[in-house]
């Protein structure tokens, strides 16, 4: 056993050295190719007339006809469509893109980037401590910093209506995500771990509450069976907080005996974030900001985990604006990864100052004071970010129980906000009305969005935007239907009818 143990961490050092190689001599092997490609058609020009193919080349273009063009055009829409039908499949049946699948399980190691499964870096800063962090992957899947309790809530959906509030995918992905975080680093899983690790990957709750426990029965410090039990089998917010305490006690133990590190540093975030939310479920809204401003300053660099969301919706339950705009001012920052919390906030709070006497009628007689501009223009950066927000905050859809993982700018994200966010709104007057008359008056639209953000000048850009793509799209149709064809010389000197006319001429 010591034998293999200790050859396991040479051959993945070995393998993760190739690969770092094999990544670092990428760059180079393609300039070495491209040089040598730039060196053979020197060294070929002349023994293989290249000139001449290129002359010979450029006539058969100047006789093609439109209607090759056509069926080219045809043809590439035809294989885009057969493509679409696959992806569509291939989604319906696995739960995934097999395009996405493959670029980022086989072509992103190639190349250097990092791994879709591994997400280890994303709790390895410690207090005091910068440890290096691989950079985040481009995945447009991100959890939900406010995901609800599965016992003490979801399950509440499935007993009235016996349907399963959650996918098989959102599920499992939560899975993977406590596999990486609690299990992740661990050259060596002890037994309890190895049942938790399966447990994770249960389908069937109760399934998972009995591998808790057995995990249980093995070592009663086992923080994660805790955390397991306190997220499946509690029915109730404060059985919920009381687990938690059981599990919060353990990790602190496991983090002070130094021994992976890492792994218990994801399990104590994990555990004081779901007790400063159960905190704020329970009312206690004022000790769950303490307890996640302290968790900030703790961990200062788990700003990927995205708990500032949290407290901006806990500082806005205690209506402390002020606080709310610190807060954005200090994450709204170019370097994050935008969300609808912080686009959606700042325009709330920019909108809560004007929205109580403001007025359409009001506003089309003597036009748009400066804060009612910035309120505005707010809302529009906001719809820009997300457009599928103001239909759940106009209640214009229905709103469901949010995913444990939302897609940014997707409509996952929208029902994740506006279902925590809206009595926010409602609390502001006149805030709903506001962002109403913006986004409905302003005919909203992404390419609108993308050529400008004023609300006044929206519309006129967007109907110029409009003018203009559909004059180039008459002039590439004139473009394609008059293409020169020159008469083609023969060797006697004389001419030769372009083909392309005689057929267009021709019936």
């Amino acid at each position: 056993m010591e034998n293999t143990a200790g050859s396991n961490p040479q051959s993945n050092g070995f393998t993760e050295k190739l690969k770092s190689w094999l990544s670092w001599s990428w760059t180079y092997v393609c300039f070495i190719w491209f040089g040598m490609v730039l060196i053979m058609i020197y060294v070929l020009w002349s023994p293989l007339k290249l000139q001449e193919t290129l002359a010979s080349a450029s006539v058969f273009l100047n006789t093609l006809t439109p209607k090759f063009y056509v069926a080219l055009t045809g043809t590439s829409s035809l294989i885009s469509g057969l493509i679409l039908i696959f992806e569509w499949w291939y989604f319906r049946k696995y739960g995934t893109s097999f395009i996405e699948q493959v670029s980022v399980s086989h072509l992103r190691p190639l190349l250097g980037g990092v791994e879709s499964s591994s997400a280890t870096g994303l709790f390895t800063s410690i207090n005091g401590e910068t440890e290096l962090r691989p950079s985040v992957s481009e995945c447009k899947v991100w959890r939900n910093p406010l995901n609800l309790f599965r016992g003490a809530e979801y399950n509440r959906y499935t007993w009235v209506t016996g349907k399963e509030p959650l996918t098989y995918y959102d599920m499992n992905l939560s899975a993977q995500d406590h596999q990486t975080f609690f299990t992740g680093d661990t050259p060596q899983l002890r037994p309890e771990d190895a049942v938790m690790q399966k447990a994770w990957r249960e389908r069937n709750p109760q399934a998972r509450i009995r591998a808790a426990y057995q995990a249980l029965e093995m070592n009663q410090d086992c923080a994660a069976a805790y955390v397991l039990l306190a997220e499946e089998e509690a029915t109730t917010i404060t059985e919920a907080e009381r687990l938690f305490r059981k599990a919060l006690s353990i990790g602190k133990c496991l983090y002070s005996a130094q021994r992976h590190r890492n792994r218990n540093i994801n399990l104590l975030v994990y555990i004081k974030r779901r007790l400063a939310m159960c905190a704020r479920k329970l009312g206690r809204v004022k000790e769950a900001v303490k307890m996640m401003r302290d968790l900030m300053k703790e961990f200062p660099l788990l700003g990927m985990l995205n708990i500032h969301e949290n407290l901006l919706e806990a500082l806005l339950e205690l209506q402390a604006y002020a606080d709310v705009q610190a807060v954005l001012a200090k994450y709204d920052d170019i370097s994050l990864p935008k969300s609808a919390t912080i686009c959606y906030t700042s325009a709330l709070l920019k909108a809560r100052a004007v929205s109580d006497k403001f007025s359409p009628e009001a506003a089309s007689r003597r036009g748009l004071s400066s804060a009612e501009m910035n309120a505005v223009e707010a809302i529009h950066r906001a719809v820009e970010f997300n457009p599928h927000v103001p239909k759940y905050l106009l209640e214009m859809k229905s709103l469901i129980l949010p995913p444990e993982h939302i897609l940014k700018r997707g409509d996952s994200e929208a029902v994740a906000y506006a279902f925590f966010h809206l009595q926010h709104w409602k609390r502001a007057e006149g805030a709903l009305n506001l962002l109403h008359c913006t986004w409905e008056g302003s005919t909203y639209s992404p390419l609108y969005a993308a050529a400008d953000g004023r609300s006044n000048a929206a519309p006129a850009l967007g109907n110029t935007i409009r003018i203009i793509l559909t004059s180039i799209h008459l002039a590439a149709c004139l473009l394609i239907y008059s293409i020169p064809v020159n008469p083609l010389p023969t060797r006697e000197g004389s001419l030769i009818l372009p083909l392309p006319r005689m057929h267009r001429n021709s019936r």
